[in-house]
């Protein structure tokens, strides 16, 4: 008993100590906030970091009136909010404090499913059932109603049901209609409501089964299929440049689109895919930054480039915790960046407070984006502080140096941001100023170089200076493991008097492809973690050296046992020496251009990688292509015979892979088994 209550003791301590030992963690706790943020760092991973927004309350009425499946909401600097309230029939009006201001529409909406407020305080509103869109002066007065265009050029046979409406300076309208897939509405209020044109189309999305079908049925077939037809936006806003960001659910990248006065989307470029298969609302905030909502609650910030910022926000749990949503529907951001988000299914307004993390980073985009560098940096300092690894804030503190021609300093937080096209900038600038600086000393080192090897030469055709050197490297190429080496050079140039050597002049060996072998492991390593940034693929510092190894040596050893039991099966004369020398011949052309890719990765920009990419597939092309003629010519096969061992070696690899992960998985449930039934058996016992 005393031994049992001392390491219960001891468990306590050990879990004390973890907490406070995660109290110095960056991340703020779960337990201020129902919810996780997470960030996407420079490799295009999503990354937990602090949070962004603090959930601060929610607004279940106004007044004393609730709210009836509300669908859109829109918050003015005044701090009002400007609520669609669906199943009421009615925009609410009122504020953050959830007091109510007035109601506008009632007893003349239907169903008002949008809400768009001007500057000047006049309320446009999206009525589905009353099949027009409403306008409204600052007092609630009714002043236009735009029913379906009559013109057309919209069709006559498709619906009108107004669900979104945005509105730009010259009074345009920008319209989501419920069904129409022809793409946005836009309305000029001239005459009564005149029909402009669609806008910002969504493509229909295909695929490569629904290409086949298409090609191989026939025409009833064809008409049979389900339409292919473009997604309708769900939801739209407008930033003050007159620039429309809608929301499409269902393909990921084209989930969010920022769209110019000619349709045509500004974030095409935009590499990143973290976006949200459901989106339900977007919002443009203060610092042209973009926000989008998904109908399950989670919430997304980007730049004004469409590169994300945060995710945060999730789900309701059923605990009905402030910051979780149920069925999210709209979302705005106040002159504060407070972030509100409308719950349809709970009937409320969700609060968010930016934390003090985000709003120096926000001060930072803002002075950024207004081409004041020098003072974004202070603000980038003071988050860099917060967290050193917050890859957007080092990102953007590399541009803002790069504004200021520090080349050196940008280059360093290009570096940390991981940002390819910040470090190509800075870098493109530093080797051009190396290069006027030095360009004539490095001409001067290789014209030196030639004078001193043709001076070499010429002694050692008057005297022999190099006769001792030769008469050394002829002794060690007498080696048989030096020769064997040697001969490897001899088989990449002359492949098939070079096959012919290792199946019948006894240049099959054990040691000397071996020692390839290990020479092609180490330039693996250190041109994977030591190579030029652009061309690095792994994380600075998770080095997995024997990993890269291992994985290597059973590559080596399964396609050497498979490919021997096909040739010995398919009446190969390969033995199991042989098959092991060429497939390590074989790597010296990786063996040899490495070292060049290597230095190119730390000497060219971005824009110059393709010299890189130009000797890789020359490295791998000649590799495969000794490979084949290898196979071809030491078994004696024809071509056609050749491709049949090379598909059934492959085969006999996946069933050998398959067959050690069913063992792999029946060993893990085995020793699951034992496992339990040895903490059983322990606490039966009482230890």
């Amino acid at each position: 008993m005393v031994r049992k209550k001392k390491l219960l003791n001891l468990v306590a301590l050990l879990v004390l100590a973890m907490s406070i030992g995660t109290g110095i963690n960056t991340t703020k706790s779960s337990a201020e906030t129902p919810y996780k943020t997470y960030t996407v760092d420079g490799y295009g991973r999503m990354e937990e970091t602090q949070t962004a927004y603090l959930a601060k309350k929610t607004i279940p009425k106004f007044g004393n009136d609730f709210l009836s499946s509300p669908s859109d909401m829109c918050v003015t600097d005044d701090g009002n909010m400007y609520i669609a309230d669906t199943g009421n029939g009615r925009i609410v009006v009122g504020t953050i404090d959830g007091k109510l201001v007035k109601e506008i529409g009632k007893g003349i909406l239907q169903t008002p499913k949008g809400v768009y407020v001007t500057e000047n305080k006049h309320v446009y509103v999206a009525d589905r059932d009353g099949a027009a869109v409403y306008e409204f002066d600052a007092d609630g007065n009714m002043l236009n109603k735009y029913g379906k265009p009559d013109s057309p050029l919209y069709g006559d046979d498709i619906a009108y049901m107004p669900i979104k409406v945005v509105v730009n300076d010259a009074g345009i309208m920008f319209v989501v209609c419920e069904s129409n897939t022809n793409g946005i509405v836009e309305i000029s209020p001239a005459d009564g409501g005149t029909f402009l044109g669609y806008f910002g189309t969504n493509r229909a999305s295909t695929n490569l089964q629904q290409i086949i079908y298409r090609a191989i049925l026939t025409d009833e077939q064809r008409a049979k299929m389900v339409s292919n037809i473009p997604a309708t936006p769900d939801n739209l806003a407008i930033d003050e440049k007159g620039l429309i960001y809608t929301v499409t659910r269902g393909d990921k990248t084209t989930t969010l689109k920022r769209l110019n006065i000619a349709g045509t989307n500004m974030n095409a470029s935009t590499t990143t895919d973290v976006y949200d298969d459901a989106p339900a609302a977007v919002a443009v905030g203060n610092n042209d930054n973009v926000y989008v909502v998904s109908s399950v609650g989670y919430i997304y910030e980007y730049n004004e480039q469409g590169e994300p910022l945060y995710v945060f926000g999730a789900a309701d749990d059923g605990s009905q915790r402030v910051g979780l949503s149920n069925l999210a529907t709209s979302i705005a951001v106040g002159a504060d960046d407070s972030v509100y988000v409308l719950d349809s299914d709970r009937n409320q307004v969700q609060v968010y407070q930016p934390s003090e993390f985000t709003q120096k980073l926000h001060t930072a985009l803002n002075l950024y984006s207004n081409g004041r560098y020098e003072e974004s940096r202070e603000p980038l300092t003071e988050v860099l502080q917060m967290n050193s690894m917050f890859d957007y804030a080092n990102k953007a503190m590399g541009r803002a140096y790069y504004q200021e021609s520090n080349y050196s300093e940008a280059l360093r937080y290009a570096k940390l941001a991981k940002d390819k096209d910040g470090y190509t900038d800075a870098f493109w600038e530093i080797r051009n100023t190396w290069l006027q600086n030095n360009i004539v000393a490095v001409l001067l080192f290789f014209v030196a170089l030639y004078i001193i090897w043709k001076v070499v030469k010429v002694l050692d055709c008057k005297k022999g200076i190099l006769n001792g050197p030769r008469a050394f490297k002829e002794k060690i190429r007498q080696n048989k493991v030096v020769s064997n080496i040697m001969y490897s050079g001899y088989f990449m140039r002359h492949p098939f008097d070079g096959s012919y050597g290792i199946a019948r002049e006894g240049r099959a060996s054990w040691a000397a492809p071996s020692i390839i072998l290990v020479i092609f492991m180490i330039e693996y390593v250190v041109n994977k973690y030591l190579c030029g940034f652009l061309q690095k693929t792994v994380r600075e510092g998770r080095y997995d050296i024997g990993s890269d190894i291992g994985k290597i040596l059973i590559i080596m050893i399964g396609l050497t046992a498979c490919h021997y039991l096909v040739c010995t099966i398919n009446e190969g004369e390969s033995t199991v020496k042989k098959i092991y020398t060429y497939f390590c011949y074989s790597l010296l052309p990786y063996i040899l251009f490495t070292p060049i890719t290597f230095i190119l990765s730390h000497i060219l920009t971005n824009n110059e990688q393709f010299l890189i990419t130009v000797v890789q597939l020359i490295m791998y092309a000649w590799t495969i292509v000794l490979v084949l003629l290898a196979i071809k010519e030491v078994n004696y096969y024809s071509v056609k015979e050749t491709a049949k061992i090379i598909f059934l070696t492959f085969f006999t690899i996946m069933i050998v892979a398959l067959l050690i992960f069913i063992i792999y998985v029946l060993w893990a449930q085995v020793f699951e088994f034992i496992s339990a039934v040895f903490g059983e058996v322990v606490y039966r016992l009482g230890y």
